[in-house]
């Protein structure tokens, strides 16, 4: 199946070799959800029965868990015309009153959700344009029921710095999506195919296990216990030695790719484990030993460029394959 979203760095054209290179394994985690664009296409006669997600943004997390339980609530308040103002005003809410009752539901109940949150963040992400939806990093908020700009660091902004702090309840204000994929809700015609689809989407995540937090929670000892065979897909965000935009996710870090690595290196020689690292060479050839497969593939355009216009970072893309790996796959993706 087919993410509801674009998003920066998907590995659907790619996820055919990473599940040739895994199998069908007994346990399946993958510690940065972002669209779920591989989990969604493992191929329907596997048999493994545990999968588990994870994401640090919020908002991801909480628009996964709430199509699993409450697709019908998803579809209703993703199911608006695209319209600018709808959209500067709802991202407004999203960061402000979204994201404050995120912090507490989350953090107090694992099961937590809330359906509108996902319906509206999914509905606005569809037609933003680049980076930064829900990012918070902005110079527009809302004090006292009217609409401000803060501006850099001019006066008034020291004022509220304490309230915008930890949330960053400011947004930048762009322009809606105006080409093709700027429709809503990816290939969705009309109302009763959106219902249907968000539906199919919930039975496929119905089991599931959807974790917010830290990547390296989901792949403890006592995570990876189970089966006898474990397959960990790994697509954290690309390093500073991977020349991108480094403000492209709403939670970002330039750093988290080096300790993925190490995690791979350290933990590549068990042979129950099947691990699959992606990121640009520049990041990680150097460090890779030659037991480790590297797979050369080329990115579509789109949400794989720099941002520039260049188009050139698509052709960066590897693939690594931990020694456990299955069969061998070529060594060019075309």
């Amino acid at each position: 199946m087919k993410s509801p979203f674009p998003w920066f760095g998907g590995k659907r054209k790619i996820a055919s070799e990473i599940w040739a290179a895994m199998g069908d394994v007994d346990n399946y985690v993958e510690p940065f959800a972002g669209s779920l664009a591989v989990l969604l296409e493992r191929p329907a006669w596997h048999d493994g029965t545990i999968e588990t997600v994870n994401d640090r943004d919020q908002y991801l997390a909480n628009f996964w868990r709430a199509l699993s339980r409450a697709p019908d609530d998803v579809a209703r308040w993703a199911d608006w015309p695209v319209n600018e103002a709808d959209l500067f005003a709802r991202h407004l809410w999203l960061v402000n009153e979204g994201v404050r009752q995120m912090i507490a539901g989350m953090d107090a109940n694992p099961d937590w959700y809330d359906a509108k949150i996902a319906g509206w963040w999914l509905w606005g992400i569809c037609q933003w344009i680049g980076g930064g939806w829900c990012s918070g990093r902005g110079p527009w908020s809302v004090q006292d029921g009217q609409l401000v700009h803060l501006g850099d660091a001019g006066q008034g902004v020291n004022r509220q710095l304490v309230h915008l702090g930890d949330a960053g309840r400011g947004v930048n204000r762009q322009l809606v999506h105006l080409g093709d994929a700027g429709r809503g809700v990816d290939l969705i015609p009309h109302n009763d195919a959106l219902y249907e689809y968000m539906r199919q989407l919930a039975a496929r995540l119905r089991n599931v296990r959807v974790c917010c937090g830290d990547w390296s929670r989901v792949v403890t000892r006592g995570a990876l216990n189970y089966g006898a065979t474990v397959g960990v897909f790994f697509d954290p965000p690309y390093s500073d030695a991977a020349e991108r935009d480094p403000d492209i996710y709403s939670v970002d870090s330039l750093d988290i790719a080096h300790d993925v690595r190490e995690w791979c290196l350290a933990n590549g020689d068990n042979p129950r484990y099947r691990i699959v690292l992606a990121g640009y060479e520049a990041e990680h050839a150097a460090a890779m030993p030659e037991a480790w497969r590297m797979v050369v593939w080329k990115a579509n355009g789109g949400h794989a460029n720099k941002g520039d216009g260049s188009n050139l970072n698509r052709h960066k893309e590897r693939l690594w394959l931990s020694p456990h790996c299955l069969r061998p796959v070529p060594t060019l993706f075309e």
